[in-house]
């Protein structure tokens, strides 16, 4: 049986259970995903001082997380908060969303865009693309039009947000394929997998993938 703990960096608890049910459905057979929220922080993390604040309240959890480790753990967090403190904290692998999606479009060399809901996160999106060695292949992000939270309010309204802004990034920025750009957008990002001619990549599936790769690699 393999153990993977999936980390909600917000403290939105519903959020945190669509998540693991999402990584749950997407894992093999004989894994078993646990899933808990960031102890402190906001219900849904929207510009970069939020993000910093997640990632202190991620790596406060290190300590617990440790004494009954899991196999493996995933940030479900787009801008993978905590991933390298955990990272020296932890003796299993940690992987997070961001990077696992980015690491699935830009495969081959092939151009990517994200597509997400938070202009304030542009900035830290794009850096972390950099960071993770995508500058010759990472095309940008596309965002949604309107307010964040009024489109995350409503499923088929965020789904059809979304959709405009994949269109975009596909006609405007020659993306050949596209991230959905956070944990919480994850019911979303699998509606659209099917509606464009290039890969849509869900960041949580993509990281239960890697986080598997990880384990059976010994890393």
């Amino acid at each position: 049986m393999t153990r993977l703990l999936l980390i909600n960096a917000n403290t939105n608890a519903a959020t945190t259970n669509m998540m693991r049910a999402i990584a749950q459905a997407a894992a093999p057979g004989g894994t078993v995903i646990d899933a808990m929220s960031a102890p402190y922080g906001v219900p849904l993390i929207t510009n970069a001082d939020a993000l910093a604040q997640s990632a202190k309240a991620l790596q406060a959890l290190a300590g617990a997380i440790a004494t009954t480790p899991p196999d493996g753990v995933i940030i479900s967090a787009f801008g993978d908060p905590g991933l390298a403190a955990l990272r020296l904290r932890l003796s299993c692998p940690v992987t997070g969303i961001a990077e696992a999606g980015m690491a699935e479009a830009g495969s081959g060399r092939r151009p990517f865009a994200v597509v997400t809901t938070t202009p304030d996160l542009v900035d830290s999106i794009t850096a972390l693309a950099h960071a993770y060695g995508h500058e010759k292949t990472f095309r940008g992000v596309a965002l949604t039009k309107g307010d964040v939270h009024a489109i995350m309010a409503d499923h088929e309204t965020l789904v059809e947000a979304l959709a405009e802004a994949c269109a975009e990034a596909i006609e405007t920025m020659g993306a050949q394929a596209l991230v959905i750009g956070g944990g919480p957008l994850g019911q979303a990002a699998q509606s659209l997998n099917l509606r464009f001619s290039v890969p849509v990549i869900a960041p949580i599936p993509a990281a239960v993938r890697l986080a598997q790769k990880r384990i059976s690699q010994g890393h």
